[in-house]
């Protein structure tokens, strides 16, 4: 398994700690809870890069807001297909 170092927000300076929250801010509130007990997530992994961490994961937020005309559920159902077709596990 590969370990990548990560800053877990309690240790974050100031600009980590802002792209985190502003990047959280833009997600869909489902996704507010953390899946595994560590915390340990993609977006967590680019936490030595702030800047990259929030445009990316900005850019999914904004790409899941409930304005645009597609469901919540049409999203999932894309990102399932899309998964299958790439053969990914997740």
């Amino acid at each position: 398994m590969t370990w990548i170092r990560t800053i877990p927000i309690e240790e974050a300076d100031e600009n980590l700690r802002r792209m985190i929250e502003a990047q959280r801010a833009m997600y869909p509130t489902e996704y507010n809870s953390p899946v595994s007990p560590g915390g340990d997530s993609i977006v967590a992994s680019h936490s030595l890069m702030p800047e990259t961490l929030f445009h990316i994961f900005g850019a999914f937020g904004a790409m899941m807001s409930p304005d645009l005309p597609l469901s919540r559920a049409q999203h999932e159902m894309i990102a399932t297909m899309v998964s299958v077709v790439n053969r990914c596990f997740y």
